[in-house]
């Protein structure tokens, strides 16, 4: 395996670069430049903007009175400071969700004034001590005040700044809590001019009903994400696979305009790329994997440098990999690095 990702890698660099390699390629900044900050903070978020990042990504949660939230997963815990907070002892609990015991604080338990007593930390502090630093310092944000320092940034900057949304677990949701987070979001994009087909928004989902009842309601981009194994949680019945065949891909084309698989799904074990770029581009769908990061436990093995699962390998080798395999665009914790591998 190493021997082939080196000789692919080799290829690489013999081959040169176009005048713009990174004109059509999309940095999608995975919560916010979240490999320097702690995720989906306004400070990792202009951050990721600063770096050249195209889009960054929030992914929404709702609140007891029905704000959009930028949380990772709906239990707070494992990102913010609840557990240091006495007076919300009470709300912890257990719940299944899409069929995992999860324990912990959920923000759909909490009104948005609750929240804003929290503070975010680090998820990966033994990985990412540098960010642990920040532990404290960035309040809960809503999807609004991301719209507002993206508005705020490109009147900086004068770029366009694209918004990459993810629904988090719509389909149980509306069963378990009542919320349907597919009205809130086309909502709030209704509210901010933002459904249109044309904006600089996509917003994904790993299930197939929530994206074609969006499909109805907005002209946003749609992204249908693929997991590594299983299915979609809102369709037992299909798996991945079947989604990533041509048939399932031309099924996906019908209420979606891309695909936003895991890298094992675009690359194999030796680095080369694997035919679903190509069959999903014949289909009409782009391609947007996660998540590139530059920690050598995240990396393959001929990409790791140093030691340590925290040390910084070699991300802008795989980065180079997946533009050779045809990808429209990448989400990553780490823009700058990205960027800097595309050579803008």
């Amino acid at each position: 395996m190493v021997r082939a990702l080196l000789l692919i890698l080799a290829a690489l660099v013999a081959t040169p670069a176009s005048a713009d390699p990174s004109k059509d390629f999309l940095v999608i900044a995975h919560r916010g430049a979240s490999g320097e900050r702690p995720e989906h903070t306004l400070a990792a978020y202009e951050r990721a903007i600063d770096q050249g990042a195209d889009y960054i990504e929030p992914d929404l949660v709702p609140t007891k009175d029905m704000r959009l939230v930028a949380r990772h997963e709906t239990e707070i815990g494992e990102t913010t400071d609840v557990a240091d907070h006495p007076e919300f002892a009470d709300r912890k609990r257990s719940k299944t969700i899409e069929g995992r015991l999860v324990t912990g604080w959920f923000a759909e338990d909490f009104t948005l004034a609750e929240l804003r007593t929290l503070r975010a930390k680090e998820r990966m502090p033994g990985l990412r001590p540098g960010n642990a630093r920040f532990d404290g310092l960035y309040p809960l944000v809503t999807f609004e005040e991301i719209l507002a320092l993206v508005r705020a940034k490109e009147a900086e900057t004068g770029r366009t700044i694209g918004i990459y949304a993810e629904l988090k677990h719509p389909t149980w949701l509306l069963q378990e809590a009542g919320i349907d987070v597919v009205d809130l979001l086309a909502t709030a994009l209704g509210k901010a001019g933002l459904d249109g087909a044309d904006d600089r928004v996509f917003v994904q989902i790993f299930e197939i009903g929530p994206l074609k009842r969006l499909d109805a309601l907005v002209d946003t981009p749609l992204v249908l994400l693929v997991g590594p194994e299983g299915g979609p949680f809102d369709e037992p019945a299909l798996s991945w696979t079947d989604v990533m065949t041509p048939s399932g891909l031309a099924e996906v084309a019908r209420y979606a305009d891309a695909i936003g698989p895991h890298l094992g799904h675009v690359l194999d074990a030796d680095g080369a790329p694997t035919d679903l770029v190509a069959n999903a581009h014949a289909a009409g769908l782009k391609v947007h994997p996660w998540t590139l990061r530059k920690e050598n436990v995240f990396l393959p093995g001929a990409l790791q440098r140093g030691t340590g699962a925290g040390a910084t390998g070699d991300l802008a080798a795989l980065a180079q990999l997946l533009r050779a395999a045809g990808v429209d665009g990448v989400f990553t914790d780490d823009p700058a690095l990205v960027v800097s591998a595309l050579g803008r």
